[in-house]
This record gives C-alpha cells, structure tokens and sequence, in this order.
C-alpha cells in the first residue's frame, strides 16, 4: 500500500492539471464560436454532455468531491479528507449551479438576438409584424415560458408589448424589452419595426461581443488563480513522492494539522481576493 502512495498522488495532480486545461480549451473554443457565428443563436455544446451517458447524468459532478476525500483518507490514514469532503459538496453545487445559470443567461442572450435577426428577415420577405414574429419565436427559444402568452397577444389582438415586457424579466432575456419598445413605436408612431429591430440586434450583439472581449481579458488571471490554487496539491503529490510523507505529518501531527488549518485559510482568503478583483475589474469595465 506504501508502495502505491506515489502513483496515487501524481494521478490525482494529473488529473487536476488535466482539467484545468480542458477547461481553457473549451472556453476558447466556445469564444471562438461566438466569434465566428456571425448571426443567429450560437449553440454551445456541454463540456461534460459526452462524459455523462448514464450515472453522471442523474449524479451531479460534485458528488465526485466524495470518491477524492474517500481516497486521500485511505492514502493519509485519517477521517479529516471525508469531513473536508463533505463540507466540499455543497460548495462544489452552489458553484456548478452558478456557472449553469450564466450558461443559460448566454444562451438566452443569444436566442434573443436571433430572434431580432430571424423578424427582421421576415418583415423584409413582405410578413405582417404578428406574423413575423409568430415565425421567429417558433424557430427558438427565446420567448422562453411567456411564448404562449406573447403568441396569444398576437393572435387575438392582446397587448404584445406588454407580453414581451414580460418576456423580458426572465435572465438573459432583457434584450426583449427593447423589442417591446420597437414595436409600441411601430404601432403607436407608424415608425418602421424592421427598421428598429435592425438598429436593436445590432446593438444587442455589439454588447455582447464586448462582454465576450472581456470574458477573453479576464480568462488568464483566472487561470492563473487556479493554477495558483492547485500548487498546494501539486507540491503534497511531489512530497509524496520523494517518500517525504506529508499526508502523515499534516493529518497525523499537532504542528502538521495547525498548518494544514493556517494553510487552508490562506489558500481560501488568496482565491476569495483574487475572485473579488476580477469581479470588481469586470464591473469596472462593463
């Protein structure tokens, strides 16, 4: 078992480093998309869809947090790592749960700048405005929940903008409020909705190209915030390695657990610090 500790250690660093860098590769990509759509919602794929066929699909990946402390408590020979684990879980989903919920935000971003686009084209091919847009909003999801009530408000003479207005409180979908305006204008004033909705899509998408260019800014100080965060782990997995034994004399030792406590809370206040600079160098910029 001493034998294996080792092999144990550097799978668990290469397997970080390793997601680490899938990580940048993916939001590169996805970055690069963005960029070369030109037009229309941009779809992007799962990082994890084609790694969770069957149990990961009904287990969420922080459960994954249990099967790491379970294995660090088998290698170091105390009950510390599944305490640490357990407190892991919850903070692992609140995370995943957030960057599930600015995925959706962006994607509803981008639905509503098809939509735009996709009314705009029909009005240009000789549509009525309800008709138009009854076409558009079949096409996509950007209309959301409120779909039914906006296409009834078409149909049957309702108050579309308000519907829309509506629409629009949902996240990501604020860009409908502007729509709402085009279309109280093209009623109200007799103003050109295709027109209106031109001028909207291009403005909708120069925002988030520009939130997309400082996303890209901001992807190195990330990135070297969590290789930053990984260097404790690498450093115990090359201890372990020269046959030093840290586990032993951090989870087995009085001076060993004082500096794993001191240690955490650096390692917690250092990343909390960094992710409060970059959000306040976001909002500075946006």
């Amino acid at each position: 078992m001493r034998a294996l500790e080792p092999a144990h250690a550097a799978a668990l660093c290469a397997g970080a480093v390793a997601l680490l860098l899938a990580d940048g590769r993916n939001r590169a990509a996805a970055r690069s998309r963005l960029a070369l759509a030109g037009s229309g919602a941009v779809q992007t794929p799962s990082r994890w869809s084609w790694r969770r066929p069957g149990l990961m699909a009904r287990v969420g990946r922080e459960w994954w947090c249990l099967p790491l402390a379970v294995l660090l408590a088998v290698v170091g020979g105390s009950l510390l790592p599944l305490v640490a684990g357990a407190v892991a879980v919850p903070l692992v989903r609140r995370r995943l749960r957030g960057r599930a919920e600015a995925r959706a935000r962006d994607r509803r971003a981008d639905e509503v700048i098809a939509l735009c686009g996709a009314v705009v084209a029909e009005l240009r091919a000789g549509l009525q405005p309800g008709q138009a847009l009854m076409h558009a909003a079949g096409a996509g999801r950007a209309l959301g929940a409120a779909e039914p009530a906006v296409v009834a408000a078409v149909r049957f003479g309702g108050d579309v903008p308000a519907a829309l207005r509506d629409a629009a409180g949902e996240p990501g979908a604020e860009g409908l409020a502007g729509v709402a305006a085009c279309w109280s204008v093209a009623v109200d004033g007799g103003a050109g909705l295709a027109a209106g909705l031109d001028r909207l899509e291009a403005a909708l998408r120069a925002e988030r190209e520009q939130e997309e260019d400082l996303r890209a800014q901001l992807a190195g100080a990330r990135s070297t915030v969590a290789l930053l965060a990984l260097l404790p782990v690498a450093v115990l997995g090359i201890g372990t390695a020269v046959g030093a034994d840290p586990l032993r004399v951090l989870l087995h030792t009085p001076a060993g657990l004082l500096c794993l406590l001191v240690g955490a809370a650096l390692e917690t206040a250092g990343i909390c610090w960094a992710a409060r600079i970059v959000r306040g160098t976001r909002k500075g910029q946006s």
